[in-house]
């Protein structure tokens, strides 16, 4: 579980360049980034500390930060091509994306920063989608934009593009899986521009970075953790949509669907998930319906994520014996609870969050969603 935690005074160029350089580090995902940013008070302190950890937790050659020059030129090239960084200390940074366990320390983007703290709604859906699919979401999108909604998607073809283009001049943000330079598709070149200038194109990965597969998921989770809904329009079952719904749900936000024919393939994801229980859309008036406000505009505070296991790093002396053989021992390739581990190594959370910590640092181990931990194939 995440808490708030709140910050009083805005964070310097100094500081933001320390925390885009230790999100950019080999290995500190962002459950590790805030852990160490709770445990050493400043990215600063962090960064100093990462060389002992990594070496605490077996890695043969210390880690390293990434090279401030790097990140320095990174964040000139960002602000050269009329873009900047959020950090999730900031007031711009969501408190809706701030509630999940792995939210981005830091964003980058092009356009308004500050409509991801309105009211926002995620669609997307297939991008082989057909023309009533396109229909259904550019004018769902526009309705809702009209009722003071921001329609988030993830800039594919088909259902994205469509509601996207429905909500460009009522407000709406694209969340791309590349660096913030990288048009994917490229058909969408014009419709980046344009949202990039009366919206939000906002990105997680460094510049020049090709969007992959495996940056596709970690795309969706910021769809649905921007979104207080998310609807699916047409979506097969291997779809990256239903990936998109299951995160949604897993982040306790509304997931819902419009319901297609049982003969067309492209209906059987959102009619699997109103089969679950999510939510039939006909309509605007069904989503704004079942919507719940919890987007946090009376807040005056910026806040970031804080884990429940907060606490000092022990010291490698004050750690018990054979402590870190015994996490070992209990992990596999098969990811397990944090919540099983401390109970299978009868270790305290203190000591138990130590090893993790070292151990991600070292790169022996990574975190998946929902809290859990497995080891890293790759080795170290």
């Amino acid at each position: 579980m995440i808490q708030p935690l709140k910050t009083t005074e805005a964070p310097n160029e100094a500081e933001k360049i320390d925390w885009l350089r230790l999100s950019r580090t080999e290995n500190i995902g962002p459950i590790t980034f805030y852990r160490l940013l709770e445990t050493y008070g400043s990215a600063a302190k962090a960064l100093d500390a990462l060389p002992e950890l990594s070496r605490r937790g077996g890695r043969k050659k210390p880690l390293s930060a990434a090279p401030r020059v790097h990140i320095e030129d990174e964040y000139a090239a960002i602000q050269k091509l009329g873009g900047d960084i959020v950090i999730a200390a900031e007031q711009d940074y969501p408190l809706a994306l701030s509630a999940i366990d792995d939210a981005p320390p830091v964003l980058s983007y092009f356009g308004n920063p500050k409509i991801m703290g309105q009211s926002c709604i995620g669609l997307v859906g297939a991008r082989s989608a057909s023309l009533n699919g396109r229909k259904f979401a550019f004018h769902l999108a526009g309705e809702l934009g009209r009722q003071n909604q921001i329609i988030v998607s993830g800039l594919a073809r088909g259902i994205d593009t469509a509601a996207h283009e429905g909500a460009l001049e009522t407000g709406t943000i694209a969340v791309v899986a590349g660096g913030l330079d990288v048009v994917y598709p490229e058909e969408n070149k014009a419709l980046f521009g344009v949202i990039a200038e009366k919206g939000l194109v906002i990105a997680e990965s460094p510049l020049g970075t090709a969007p992959k597969a495996q940056h596709f998921p970690r795309r969706n989770r910021l769809v649905s953790g921007l979104s207080k809904a998310v609807i699916v329009i047409e979506a097969t079952m291997r779809s990256g949509s239903l990936i998109t719904a299951r995160l949604a749900g897993e982040q306790g936000r509304d997931v819902m669907a419009v319901p297609g024919h049982p003969l067309d393939p492209r209906a059987q994801g959102p009619n699997h998930l109103i089969r679950e229980g999510a939510t039939l859309v006909r309509n605007a008036a069904d989503v704004l319906e079942i919507i719940r406000d919890f987007s946090g505009t009376g807040l005056r505070e910026p806040v970031y994520p804080q884990s429940v296991y907060a606490g000092p790093v022990m010291s490698e002396e004050n750690l018990p014996d054979n402590a870190r053989a015994r996490v070992l021992e209990n992990l596999s390739f098969t990811p397990i609870t944090v919540d099983e581990l401390l109970r299978a190594c009868d270790l305290s959370i203190p000591a138990l969050q130590t090893i993790l910590l070292e151990l991600e640092i070292a790169g022996r181990i990574k975190r998946e969603p929902g809290g859990r931990i497995s080891l890293l194939e790759t080795g170290y």
